[in-house]
């Protein structure tokens, strides 16, 4: 599996590379913003770990083009910033996950193994297309179509509505829903969770109202 390292300090990137490589992982680096759209041109990675503060293209722009033309790459967001609005702004630009510096760096190795898992849970797995409604959706080929319109979804999308109509009228948790996608070996807030749930359901075009929130409990999705 290979990751694509997007920082401009090169001892931190050749520290990530390091320890990703140590675990497994194939990995190339770019310290600018403006190598990175070049390079997906021509080799795909399965991951991006995307530093925000980035010389050329900055972080969010580059988060930003990078899920319009290639959703289905998982992008964990690296930030120095404290402030929540900068985190909450990535996420909603399609981040998958997001960790802050001086981040710990077994953290940072499990977080990129689970934005990147591209295989589902075994009480989660069906076979062929799923149809809810005017929802149909082909887990081989990670396609979603609303009323006949493909949309694009992120692999944590993808997977929170996979989950949701594989269970219809099924109330989550938040926590369940972070064990389940997420994994349990990877620290993830709750906030998090909301800003996919949002995403995901203005993406539904007219059955968004499906995705229902339950206050004091959590998340369901009503059956067709």
């Amino acid at each position: 599996m290979k990751i694509l390292i997007v920082d401009d300090e090169e001892d931190i990137a050749g520290l990530i590379q390091f320890h990703l490589e140590e675990e497994g992982f194939q990995t190339e680096v770019c310290h600018n913003g403006m190598e990175v759209l070049p390079r997906l041109e021509k080799n795909l990675p399965d991951g991006i770990i995307l530093d925000l503060m980035l010389p050329g293209i900055g972080g969010m722009d580059l988060c930003k083009r990078i899920k319009e033309k290639y959703p289905q790459i998982p992008i964990l967001m690296v930030t120095a910033k404290t402030g929540e609005t900068d985190v909450v702004l990535g996420l909603e630009l399609g981040a998958d996950d997001y960790i802050r510096k001086p981040f710990n760096i077994r953290e940072l190795v499990a977080r990129v193994r689970t934005v990147t898992r591209r295989t589902i849970d075994p009480n989660q797995e069906v076979q062929g297309t799923i149809t809810t409604g005017k929802i149909q959706i082909n887990p081989t080929a990670h396609k979603v179509f609303v009323e006949g319109t493909e949309i694009d979804l992120t692999l944590i999308e993808f997977k929170l509505l996979q989950l949701f109509a594989g269970n219809p009228g099924v109330a989550f948790s938040r926590d369940k829903l972070l064990d389940r996608i997420w994994g349990k070996d990877v620290f993830v807030t709750d906030r998090t969770v909301d800003v996919n749930i949002k995403r995901l359901r203005d993406k539904l075009l007219s059955e968004k109202e499906r995705l229902e929130t339950i206050r004091g409990v959590g998340y369901r999705f009503r059956d067709a």
